[in-house]
């Protein structure tokens, strides 16, 4: 008898959308399955075709969850040099224009039969479960994983009445996440905090980086000039996501950086702002479209500039330092990880950041030891997922009902008995299309409509 663990993965994007929650599940996937001592499944959402020709990029469509599913593994393996045998299995879809996400329809835990229900992990479980109506992701699993990988309070309050609707969604996010993880992970700092959460990053990088910067790395050791370019910053063309920071530092200090020349890479909704801010200040900057991090153009830039703060863990930022390069970046909690490696230069203030520009342009980037090279690798980033869900340790509840007062087990009992009822209470008012909408639900949700039962090869009946 096969006495694996089974991971079942749940996360609200998939490919060929390159967002975080398509890219990095995908990964952690492969890389729990690579021991070959647990078997994976990853869960992720099927869109209809009206859909995908709304999210996926360069008119990329499928007819089929089989036709996506290769496309998938085919990508997967092009980056990490082998072929994966955990599973993926799809969950009908949305797509929500106006939360710019995919929702998920009916109760996608019934994805994974009762035979493989083990641990669940949640990439983003309050997204996951806000509208979740089905039954409760903690009796069905053993344990529930949720890992935190967006500030939903930051981009809340950008909107009409932000404060408002970002003081809700905060004990909204606290409520689901609680009645349905055991355990949350938030990848830094910068996301919301919830009760009992712990700060890790349990994200790597491509290997295909690290590849890059060993040939770097060589290059030094052989006394070469491994980098003949000067700075850049790369990342989707949006205001939000650096680029106001970064034009404002140099439009303050244009005379003490009049050395800099710059290239920005990126497309998006700003892309004609930014190129017009950019054209205004009296030094070179160059605006380019976006193009992927891990093409040649990039491999000789010697510093990588990014003033963004709206990142939970910036994924070019650890991209830029498995290349070997020096990256100068905000002395923010979003970038806390990256401080543990000599390349990586934080300032605090417009006079630090031109200080330590000035000091990138006239220095070599240090090389990183095998040891630093390793810790930006998705075999350290699930080393650190491992050891932070302590898989093999009994849980806690167990260990207290045995050994505790009777005080104490009573607090639990009552704690337990709150968390029922919550849970009920969400299950009966995720039920019903009026609250559903209020809340913000895509109108006939709940469950699949006959296309997305079609395409998923359901059965025609009311459930998944």
């Amino acid at each position: 008898m096969d006495q694996k663990r089974h991971i079942a993965i749940f996360t609200t994007a998939s490919l060929p959308w390159l967002t975080g929650t398509a890219v990095n599940p995908l990964f952690r996937a492969a890389y729990l399955y690579k021991a070959g001592i647990r078997n994976v499944t990853l869960v992720i959402p099927w869109l209809s075709l009206k859909d995908q020709k709304v999210v996926y990029p360069n008119n990329i469509t499928f007819d089929s969850p089989a036709e996506q599913e290769k496309y998938i593994r085919q990508w997967l393996e092009d980056r990490v040099g082998f072929a994966s045998g955990f599973s993926i299995k799809f969950y009908p879809g949305k797509f929500s224009r106006d939360k710019r996400s995919i929702l998920a329809v009916g109760d996608i835990s019934e994805i994974i039969p009762d035979k493989d229900v083990d641990i669940a992990v949640l990439e983003e479980p309050e997204h996951l479960t806000w509208f979740h109506h089905g039954k409760r992701w903690k009796t069905k699993f053993k344990l529930v994983i949720g890992i935190i990988h967006t500030n939903y309070l930051a981009y809340v309050k950008r909107e009409k009445n932000g404060t408002l609707q970002a003081f809700l969604l905060k004990y909204l996010n606290n409520w689901v996440v609680g009645i349905y993880c055991h355990k949350v992970i938030r990848l830094s700092a910068a996301t919301q905090d919830y009760p009992g959460s712990i700060v890790c990053n349990v994200h790597g990088v491509n290997p295909k980086f690290l590849e890059i910067g060993k040939k770097k790395r060589e290059q030094q050791q052989n006394g070469e000039i491994a980098f003949t370019k000067g700075a850049y910053f790369i990342g989707k063309m949006i205001w939000s996501k650096g680029y106001k920071e970064l034009l404002q530092l140099l439009n303050d200090h244009q005379k003490e950086l009049s050395a800099l020349e710059l290239d920005l890479f990126g497309s998006g909704e700003d892309s004609d702002e930014v190129q017009e801010a950019a054209k205004k200040l009296e030094m070179t900057v160059r605006v380019h479209p976006a193009c992927d991090h891990a093409d040649g153009l990039f491999h000789d830039f010697k510093l990588f500039i990014n003033p963004s703060t709206t990142d939970v863990v910036c994924t070019t930022t650890a991209e830029a330092l498995a290349m070997g390069k020096i990256v100068v970046c905000s002395d923010h909690c979003s970038n806390e990880f990256f401080k543990q490696f000599p390349n990586c230069w934080t300032y605090n203030n417009h006079k630090e950041f031109v200080e330590l520009t000035l000091k990138a342009l006239t220095e070599e980037p240090g090389q990183p030891t095998d040891a630093q090279r390793h810790d930006l690798s998705w075999e350290a980033a699930t080393e650190r997922f491992l050891k932070a869900v302590d898989l093999d340790k009994p849980s806690e509840r167990k260990l207290l009902s045995r050994t505790t007062s009777n005080y104490l087990s009573t607090s639990l009992y009552l704690h337990q008995t709150v968390e029922d009822a919550s849970a009920f209470v969400h299950h009966v008012a995720s039920g019903f299309e009026i609250s559903r909408r209020i809340f913000g639900a895509i109108p006939h949700s709940l469950q699949p409509d006959e296309q997305l039962r079609k395409e998923l090869g359901f059965a025609n009946t009311s459930g998944t």
